[in-house]
Parts: structure tokens; C-alpha cells; sequence
């Protein structure tokens, strides 16, 4: 099943602004993330993909899985716990989050959360490939090999997305990883932490990204990255299309940050450049060291 969403331009800014980068257009550039469940995209690089979406860019996102194993909301109510309703609502959040950041083009694929390391490594590959043969993405965003924070089905999508994209061999897209500095979530819950308690609140400060009670894995055992951004002008964006899955976010540290801090929080964003794929220079290398425009 695939959902199309069309997305309005993220962020407000304004390149009039800034005169130490010009404003380039990139309507006739497109990029493809590859991950396995909806909040994944926003997460892990929320930033670039509005970043691209606000230059023009075609932005489409592929998820294998509907996360139908998802089930909690962010004021702790039960969902009903069948995955074809799972499924649904945490589509519809995709579509949000989407719309957040500028996405045009969304697809969900029909594989089993939880199950990817397990699924027929063709089929998934096929999907996939056919996925980027009919975008025709300049780029395509993936997993890492530590999937993130090692999720089983983080690394399946690394290795199905690698292998799809090394199937198409030099005409293919540039194939880029996407890594979560070390340290950086972990930094979030301690911020929340300390705003809680300068707030007088009691209780246990929210230890959980997204469900995952170790922030310290995040990063933890990542490649060092090729291509650092900034992208803290759209962190504030990142941050809202995060928040649009309420399903992920029962007792979360994000759901605590603010726009306010959105930027030095979730401001930098960390990609390994695969040497599977296209050789040819990627549009997304001009972004390296530069402030949003």
C-alpha cells in the first residue's frame, strides 16, 4: 500500500538573511530514505529532509513496515492492540510528520514489524529496488550497519537497502548512511531532566527516546561519519514532525523538548557515504559545514 502526501515547505527561513551561503535551487534533485518504521525519518534525519524539501528538492520516504508493533500513546492510554489498527494510526502520523517536513511522496510497504531480519531477503530486496528504480532518487538515506541504536530491523534495512542499491551498480543513486552522534540522545534526557527539576517538578524524569530506555546506544558503536550537517535552522521542524508520532512518545524525553531548544539538541545530523552505489558528487555534500539557508 502506498500513501502520497504533499507536503508544504518546512521551516520559515529566509535566505535574504544569510549572506554567507547562496541559495541553491534543487527542483531537478530528489532523495529517497529507505527505513524500517514510521518515526524513523524524522528522527534520524528530520533536519535534511527539510532541509532539501525547502530548496526544491523531491523528498519521498519509503517504510518496509507499518510499526505495527507500536502501541502506546503519549498520555499513556492503550491503543487497541491489533496491528491492522496499529497500522493505521501510525500511517496517519507518517502522513503528519510528512507534511511537517516537506516530504512529497510517502510509501509503506507490506512487510511484519519486528520480522525483517527474518523476511525473504529477494522479496525485500526487490521491493526496494523497485522502489528506487521508479523514483529515480539522486539519493537514497539508509541505516548504518549499527542501526542506529541496533535494532534487528534497522540493520535488515541496512543490509536489503545496500544490496538493492549495489544491484544497480554505478547508474544507480549515492547511498548514504545515516549515524546518530554519540552522546546526542543522552544529551537530550539529561537536558529534560534538568528543566524538570529547575521547574520544581517530582518524580522520575522520562529516560526513553522513542521507546528505547538506553539512551546510550544511540551512536554508540556508529562508522565515524563522512558528511556532518547543521542542520539547526529545520531542527525546530524535526522536532514537530517527531512529536506527530504520538504513538511512540508515552513517557519520552522528546516529547519534552521545545522548539526553543530544538537546535542544539537535534541540530547536527551524521551520514556515511556507502561505496555501494553511484561515485558521482551528491547534491547533499555542498550541505557539509554550512548553516541552513
Amino acid at each position: 500500500m502506498r500513501i502520497r502526501t504533499q507536503g508544504a515547505s518546512p521551516g520559515s527561513a529566509n535566505p535574504a538573511t544569510d549572506l554567507t551561503v547562496k541559495r541553491v535551487d534543487l527542483r531537478d534533485r530528489s532523495l529517497l530514505t529507505v527505513f524500517a518504521h514510521p518515526d524513523d525519518e524524522s528522527l534520524a534525519c528530520g533536519g535534511l529532509l527539510a532541509w532539501c524539501a525547502h530548496l526544491g528538492a523531491r523528498v519521498s520516504v519509503c517504510c518496509a513496515t507499518g510499526g505495527e508493533l507500536g502501541l502506546t500513546t503519549s498520555d499513556g492510554s492503550t491503543l487497541p492492540s491489533t496491528g491492522a489498527v496499529v497500522r493505521r494510526l501510525r500511517r496517519r502520523e507518517l502522513h503528519n510528520a510528512a507534511r511537517v517536513l516537506g516530504v512529497t511522496h510517502v510509501e509503506v510497504l507490506d512487510h511484519e514489524d519486528g520480522m525483517l531480519p527474518w523476511t525473504d531477503a529477494d522479496r525485500l530486496d526487490a521491493d526496494i529496488r523497485n522502489t528506487i528504480v521508479r523514483l529515480r532518487p539522486d539519493v537514497v538515506v539508509t541505516f548504518g550497519d549499527d542501526g542506529l541504536y541496533g535494532h534487528p530491523d534497522h540493520i535488515a534495512i541496512h543490509e536489503r537497502t545496500t544490496a538493492a542499491v549495489a544491484a544497480l551498480g554505478a547508474d544507480g543513486p549515492a547511498l548514504y548512511y545515516v549515524t546518530m552522534p554519540r552522546g546526542g540522545m543522552r544529551a537530550v534526557v539529561t537536558h529534560v531532566a534538568a528543566a524538570l527539576a529547575g521547574r520544581g517538578a517530582h518524580g522520575t524524569a522520562p529516560q526513553r527516546i522513542l521507546g528505547i530506555a538506553d539512551a546510550d546506544a544511540f551512536g554508540a558503536v556508529a562508522a565515524p561519519p563522512t558528511l556532518v550537517i547543521d542542520v539547526g535552522r529545520f531542527a525546530a521542524a524535526k522536532l514537530a514532525a517527531i512529536k506527530c508520532h504520538r504513538t511512540q512518545l508515552d513517557g519520552d524525553a522528546l516529547s519534552r523538548v521545545t522548539s526553543r531548544d530544538a537546535a542544539r539538541l537535534l541540530g547536527t545530523e551524521q551520514f556515511h557515504r556507502a561505496a555501494a552505489g553511484s561515485t558521482r558528487d551528491a547534491f547533499i555534500e555542498s550541505f557539509a559545514a554550512r548553516r541552513p539557508f
